[in-house]
């Protein structure tokens, strides 16, 4: 996958929908990508793995409203290739299974651009396995066909053989067939079979909103039409849908169906939402701040050069962490020069970044925040000692002045700052309008604040929407924060860790059903 003046398309199969369930090919594809030209199957959050400046380009087609016609698709990554560009395709499932991705290599072959499939977990197979029913079980059938349910309608005929495939096949799965569900079942039952066979269909399967109704051939369409279900969605028919009643894992784990929304900044929540997503809830991404670089980089940079003169360096976050180590490096330093020089860090993720590096931090406190590393150092000899304090710009100034108290020489230097993004917030203000949320997550006091400025003017309706939503704060200076916005405050964990904060949600939930 080097990247050369002739360019190169990857024609890439993003899975069913599940992130998890991307290869490791796939990924690295996305990762070398200069431009990823994706489908709206493909699930978004694979879009973190591309390397910063590439190209995005969304070509989705979504109840017969196309972005991109596939002609002009078909010319737009050529065009780039012929670049030098290195594309990703990146389609929803499998390239080569009613993905058109066949057509898409026959034009990069013909214009004799280089290319390579990366099949991809096809959606015929993983959705009906997400439901708890296997295509192929010893008991019930040794066979089974995937169909379109959503032929090409400038066809004069169909070109599926119905008096063969009906009784042809133990299992036949329909891809795209939601609007033809009534159609598809009278021509399986004109043609040989049984109105008593089982059926599912299931939609937006192997994420947090899947669902799956159950019926026969003979009921299906009028169960469908009751419960308003519409595309995307598999169609499975024959007798291996009963195994579902034994079989069905995804629906059942203990989250399954909460809707919950992760306002931590996105470089931090993707651990949590995978801690939550793992658990069956549908998380909302909808960060509330952004962490950038500070003002300038002179006071810390400053301190870095001089670092071997402090006595400790308390880190109060990751973040803190992570700027402080990549101005290290950028002044041409390594951690060498922090020996003789002692490190606190604030919560276990703090700590186990400098536990990567084989330094172990000599104050790790029991409690995650400011107050109980102002109770360690009160039992230290810490008077005319030199402290540094890289941190965010603006941060509570509890910890040093209390330690100035004590007779300490701190230093406070902005490592980075938060700010509030100004991303688009219609889509998050609907769900909580209609009541579509379970829960709201803060894990800091900055997500609380700029999560109540981004909807400024609605005060009155938020706290309503509010009240009917959970809220959940990793700690007591969140809390009161939340509390002081007029929230009402759900959930707290006794540990102040994302880990601390997920069971508690967990505890939730098990109890409030």
């Amino acid at each position: 996958m080097e990247k050369g003046k002739s360019g190169k398309v990857f024609l890439v199969g993003a899975g069913p929908g599940d992130p998890g369930l991307i290869t490791l090919k796939g990924k690295e594809c996305i990762s070398k990508a200069d431009v990823i030209v994706y489908d709206n199957l493909a699930n978004k959050d694979l879009l973190r793995f591309a390397s910063k400046g590439v190209e995005f380009i969304y070509a989705g087609k979504k109840g017969g409203d196309h972005t991109l016609s596939q002609q002009e698709i078909n010319t737009l990554i050529i065009e780039k290739a012929r670049k030098g560009r290195v594309v990703v395709r990146l389609k929803g499932g499998d390239p080569f299974i009613f993905g058109r991705g066949g057509e898409e290599a026959q034009e990069l072959s013909k214009e004799g651009i280089e290319f390579e499939v990366v099949p991809g977990i096809t959606s015929a197979i993983a959705v009906p396995a997400y439901a708890g029913i296997p295509l192929t079980h010893r008991n019930y059938t040794s066979t089974v066909a995937f169909i379109t349910g959503h032929e090409d309608p400038r066809k004069e005929k169909s070109d599926i053989p119905w008096d063969k495939l009906s009784t042809g096949a133990g299992t036949l799965v329909f891809l795209m067939g939601v609007g033809n569900l009534r159609k598809i079942a009278d021509r399986l039952m004109e043609n040989g079979r049984p109105a008593n066979t089982p059926v599912a269909v299931i939609r937006k399967g192997t994420v947090g909103e899947q669902r799956t109704i159950t019926g026969t051939l003979k009921d299906i369409a009028d169960i469908a039409e009751e419960k308003g279900v519409k595309p995307p969605a598999i169609i499975v028919v024959g007798d291996v849908v009963k195994l579902r009643e034994d079989l069905n894992w995804f629906e059942k784990r203990p989250l399954f169906g909460r809707r919950i929304i992760v306002t931590r900044a996105r470089e931090q929540a993707s651990e949590f939402m995978q801690n939550l997503a793992k658990l069956g809830a549908q998380c909302i991404e909808f960060p509330t701040i952004e962490v950038v670089p500070p003002e300038s980089w002179e006071p810390l940079d400053k301190a870095v050069r001089e670092v071997s003169s402090y006595d400790w360096v308390i880190f109060t976050s990751v973040n803190g962490v992570k700027f402080f180590l990549e101005r290290l490096e950028k002044a041409g330093k390594d951690v060498r020069e922090l020996k003789g020089v002692k490190i606190a860090a604030i919560g276990p993720k703090t700590a186990s970044i400098w536990k990567s590096l084989q330094i172990i931090p000599d104050f790790v406190p029991h409690e995650y925040r400011a107050e109980a590393v102002v109770a360690y150092f009160e039992d230290q000899e810490i008077g005319g000692e030199k402290i540094l304090l890289p941190r965010a710009a603006e941060a509570r100034e509890i910890l040093p002045e209390k330690l100035r108290q004590m007779g300490a020489h701190v230093d406070v230097v902005p490592a980075y700052k938060t700010i509030k993004p100004h991303g688009d917030i219609s889509f998050v203000k609907e769900l909580l309008k209609t009541g579509q949320v379970d829960m709201v997550t803060f894990t800091s006091s900055s997500t609380v604040r700029n999560f109540a400025d981004m909807f400024k003017g609605e005060e009155k309706a938020l706290r309503e929407w509010l009240d009917r939503v959970a809220v959940a704060c990793i700690g007591p200076i969140t809390a009161k924060t939340a509390w002081g916005r007029g929230f009402a405050v759900h959930v707290m964990p006794s540990e102040y860790t994302i880990e601390g904060l997920t069971q508690k949600i967990l505890d939730y939930f098990s109890t409030s059903t």
